[in-house]
This record gives structure tokens, C-alpha cells and sequence, in this order.
């Protein structure tokens, strides 16, 4: 562990952060794979099993204009409230008991969805305000780390509970953590003032951030970069069966390479702060992105010990460029601007797995994995070759702690 790293788990305000983001993404983590099962054993359909991803993604579109509440109030009273309000709302899912009220629990997780964005966003700006600027690679691949390990388990425990004891006390567990969250935000020691009134109209003080963004020299690369290279992982995602398939392996083995994948997040989040110190953000994405390459190629081949590597250099070299967009958005934004800047550039950076998906599962009916894979891995080290170029690894990299 870096002696950064160290200096962040040290740091109040980012424990107590840090705290926030485990309890509570165990929670929502949990709820994502028990909503599909609760709706496939109420109703038997796969289809609307499936609407429960959408509905929890779908607000993520709206996200500049999400973005712009968390920009016109304190952000830590404002995640305070609103990760007790979440809390409050799962408890509705107690109402949910027959295929007829699904409607209920269809409309809590748009709102789950769309009260994400906001949090997202406000949490962006607030830990620019209380976490050391030098600190912030560290602490974002930290959150990373943290996010990915709790998917690696809590989906497990939420089928479990929702086997034992039915979805509506996933919710409640849900709730529980919200709550514990909610706690750990208002314990933060940050000081905020009060957002100047922005007499503006809402669509006016939306485009602002776009604009700012669009036009900033540094971040501008590195979220287009990220929106390209989630594309093409929602066009390899799709082709995921097809990989297992062609291992002579049954569909349960994708349990197998998500694990992989996620082990490998789990790994880069840890040392991300000290990488993007040494090469600065432009190279620590530039590199990531090639990683991705080299996992498509590992993944196209027919054997088994390649595809597991392949899985762990994915989830290694996939949030790179993610760590690398937001630690530079938080850097380089004001704060009156923080919170639409970083709804516009999540929006602008994971949007586009659901187009690479939608295409992906058009493809992979069509063109053999083993030459789409090398095909994307040709795409993403063309996205990555602008990143790698050295002269802008000195000119990304963060002051000096």
C-alpha cells in the first residue's frame, strides 16, 4: 500500500466517504440482482426481468440536467436528505406482493435511478471540497475498489436473502444502509457556503457545464476517450456468452470471468493515485485503454487460462480511464460548476455501454467473436494512441504532493 493510500484511509472525511460508498453500495448492489429475480418469479418473464436494469439506468440520460440540482445547494445536507429520502422509499417495496404491483417497485427504482445521478454528482463535488486535491487519484481508485468489491459479494447476498426471506426485506437491508450512509455524510467536517442564486434558467445553467467541459483542453480527451472505450466494452460484453461458448464451457461460467474482472478492478483501484502521479492521468488512461486491447485479443482465443487472464486485464485496464476523467473533472472544475460538470461527463462516459451492448448483440449474431474481438482491440489502441503520447503525460500530471 502507498503511503498515499495510507494518507487517505488516515483522513476523516474519506473514511467516513469511503464508509458511505461500502455500506451503501452493498445495499444497491444487492437490490440490482434481486429486483430481476423478483420480477421473473412474479411475472415468469425474462423481458421484464430485464426493465429493472433499464429502469435503473435509464435516468442517467438526464444527466446534466440532474447534475445542475447538486450545484444549487450545499452538497452535504443534500446527501444527507437524500440518502434518507432512498431510504424512506425502498420501504414502499413492502406493498409489492403481487405480479399487479410491480408498477411500485418499476417507479421506486427509476426514482432509485435518477436520486443516483444527483448523489453521484454531489458526492463529485463534495469530496473536492473535503478530501486534499492531491489526495483525490488516490481516494477515486479507492471508491473503485470499494464499489467493485462489493459487487463481487453483495449480489450473492442479496439472492440469498431474497431465497430466504423474499425482496422486500432485500429492500428493508437496502434501507438499513441508506440510512447508515445518510449518517456517515452528515458526520463529514467540510466546510460549505451557501450556492449564489443563479437567476438563469435551468436549461441556461445545465449548458454551462456542457460547455465547460466541451471546452476544457485537458478534459475533454479523457471523457471522450472514456465514452469511446465503454462503447466498445458494451460491444465485447455482448459477446460474452459467445466467449464461453466457444471455451465448450456453460453459461454459469460468466459468473467465473466477472469475477476475474472485478479482482482485477479491485487491484488497479489501489495503486491508480500512485500511476497517475508517475505518467499523470492522460498516460494512466492512455494505458488502461491498451490493457483493454490486449484483454480483447487474450479473450478471443480458445482457451481457458487466456480468457480468465484476459477477464482480469479487462477489469484492470477498463476503469483507467474512468478514475482518470472524474479525478481531472474535480481537479480542474470550479466548484460552483463541479456537480453538472460531473453528471455531464458520467453521462457522456456510460451512456454508450448501452448503445455498445445494443450493437454488440446485433454483431455477435453476425460476425464471429474471434474476429470482432481483434477488431475492438484495433479500435481501442487507436482511442488510446492520442492518450499515449508522452509530452502530454507531463502536461496531465497533478502537482507534486
Amino acid at each position: 500500500m502507498t503511503s498515499m493510500t495510507g494518507r487517505v484511509l488516515r483522513d476523516r472525511n474519506a473514511g467516513l466517504y469511503l464508509g458511505a460508498v461500502v455500506v451503501s453500495g452493498f445495499g444497491s448492489s444487492a437490490l440490482w440482482l434481486a429486483s430481476g429475480i423478483w420480477v421473473k418469479e412474479l411475472t415468469g418473464s425474462d423481458g421484464l426481468a430485464a426493465l429493472c436494469q433499464f429502469a435503473l439506468w435509464a435516468p442517467t440520460l438526464t444527466g446534466p440536467l440532474l447534475g445542475t440540482l447538486a450545484d444549487r445547494t450545499r452538497r452535504r445536507p443534500l446527501l444527507v436528505a437524500a440518502n434518507l429520502a432512498l431510504g424512506a422509499l425502498l420501504l414502499s417495496l413492502f406493498a409489492v406482493d403481487t405480479a399487479g404491483r410491480l408498477w411500485i417497485l418499476f417507479a421506486v427504482l427509476v426514482l432509485y435511478g435518477a436520486c443516483g445521478v444527483v448523489t453521484d454528482a454531489a458526492e463529485a463535488a463534495l469530496v473536492a471540497t473535503a478530501v486534499d486535491k492531491e489526495l483525490l487519484g488516490d481516494f477515486n481508485g479507492l471508491r473503485m475498489t470499494a464499489n467493485e468489491g462489493m459487487k463481487l459479494v453483495a449480489p450473492l447476498a442479496g439472492a440469498g436473502l431474497f431465497a430466504a426471506y423474499g425482496g422486500a426485506r432485500v429492500a428493508l437491508l437496502d434501507a438499513v444502509t441508506f440510512a447508515l450512509a445518510a449518517g456517515m455524510f452528515a458526520l463529514l467536517r467540510v466546510r460549505e457556503s451557501v450556492p449564489v442564486p443563479d437567476r438563469s434558467s435551468l436549461r441556461a445553467r445545465t449548458a454551462e457545464g456542457a460547455r465547460y467541459l466541451w471546452g476544457h483542453a485537458r478534459l475533454r480527451p479523457l471523457v471522450l476517450a472514456g465514452g469511446l472505450t465503454m462503447l466498445s466494452s458494451g460491444i465485447s460484453g455482448a459477446a460474452l456468452f459467445a466467449i464461453v461458448e466457444g471455451l465448450g464451457r456453460s453459461p454459469s461460467y460468466t459468473g467465473v470471468l466477472y469475477v476475474a474482472q472485478g479482482a482485477g478492478s479491485v487491484a488497479v483501484g489501489v495503486a491508480s493515485g500512485a500511476l497517475m502521479r508517475r505518467i499523470g492521468a492522460r498516460g494512466f488512461a492512455g494505458v488502461g485503454i491498451a490493457l483493454t486491447a490486449a484483454a480483447a485479443v487474450l479473450n478471443a482465443l480458445p482457451n481457458d487460462a487466456a480468457v480468465l487472464v484476459g477477464s482480469f486485464t479487462n477489469g484492470v485496464g477498463l476503469p483507467c480511464v474512468l478514475i482518470a476523467g472524474l479525478t481531472a473533472v474535480q481537479r480542474e472544475t470550479p466548484d460552483a460548476l463541479v456537480g453538472r460538470v460531473a453528471a455531464t461527463a458520467n453521462t457522456l462516459m456510460f451512456t454508450p455501454t448501452a448503445l455498445g451492448i445494443a450493437a454488440g448483440a446485433a454483431l455477435v449474431e453476425s460476425v464471429d467473436h474471434h474476429v470482432l474481438l481483434p477488431v475492438l482491440a484495433g479500435a481501442r489502441l487507436l482511442i488510446a494512441a492520442p492518450l499515449l503520447r508522452p509530452r502530454e503525460w507531463v502536461t496531465s500530471r497533478p502537482p507534486s504532493a
